[in-house]
């Protein structure tokens, strides 16, 4: 039986003092939660507050990204030995804005995620198409491509992946995936990652899904049976809904 996980995706918000007060009330509320992984991933200013704030609870704490090397004249990034070195357990990678407004490819996507897993980080790896894709039906072969090149040559190494299918039309629009349309694309990422690796490992990995997921769709979205929680972003920034969406995945 997979563990559902629940990760808030902060993006560019909250200032140290925000993130901290966020992450607080996130960790009073949830202090007895154990049939849910919960995941935060603040900006990296906050990394190191916010890692204080979540040591010896039960919630862990990931980074919105990083680079392919251990260290070097790479100015501007950040390597997985820093997160690491700062407490972060988790690191999303591909996200549709960096793939977007910064050009992330589906290699770069893949040699970020080799390095995460040989620094011990588990990758989030996040896929899905754009409005104009699904509407030329073309959502089967553009995951299909994303997941063969983003996670190529892992074999074995995908047991220590999570998969986010993100359709880029419902992120931030308040736009949603079905649960029917959001599970039919989770089946074919499980069947996909079973052709990669083997069927046990198809069968455990986790695949959430990402896009304007909020307290009053999670529940149906979380009862699919290939959905394994979400990537959570807007209703991330807030305590209430956040929770909201947790206890949905308690119940799904």
């Amino acid at each position: 039986m997979r563990k559902k996980l629940v990760a808030g995706n902060w993006k560019m918000n909250k200032t140290i003092g925000e993130a901290v007060e966020l992450v607080g009330a996130v960790k009073d509320a949830t202090a007895n939660v154990d049939d849910v992984d919960i995941l935060v991933c603040p900006t990296f200013t906050a990394l190191q507050a916010v890692a204080a704030q979540v040591k010896d609870s039960n919630i862990a704490l990931g980074a919105q990204n990083m680079y392919w090397e251990e260290k070097g004249a790479f100015t501007g990034e950040i390597s997985p030995v820093m997160l690491k070195d700062v407490g972060c357990r988790y690191v999303i990678l591909g996200h549709s804005e960096r793939r977007g407004h910064f050009g992330e490819t589906d290699e770069t996507v893949n040699l970020k995620c080799k390095k995460a897993l040989k620094e011990q980080l588990t990758p989030i790896v996040c896929v899905g198409e754009k409005l104009e894709q699904r509407e030329a039906k073309q959502t089967d072969a553009v995951v299909t491509t994303q997941i063969e090149q983003s996670l190529a040559g892992l074999g074995e190494q995908l047991a220590d992946v999570v998969v986010a299918y993100e359709p880029v039309w419902a992120i931030g629009t308040g736009k949603t995936a079905t649960p029917e349309q959001a599970q039919e694309v989770h089946v074919l990422i499980r069947a996909l990652v079973r052709k990669l690796a083997n069927d046990a490992i198809g069968d455990g990995i986790r695949i959430l899904y990402g896009g304007s997921v909020k307290p009053d769709n999670a529940e149906d979205l979380f009862s699919q049976a290939d959905i394994d929680g979400g990537l959570i972003g807007g209703a991330a920034l807030q305590a209430e809904p956040f929770l909201k969406i947790i206890e949905a995945a308690r119940k799904g």
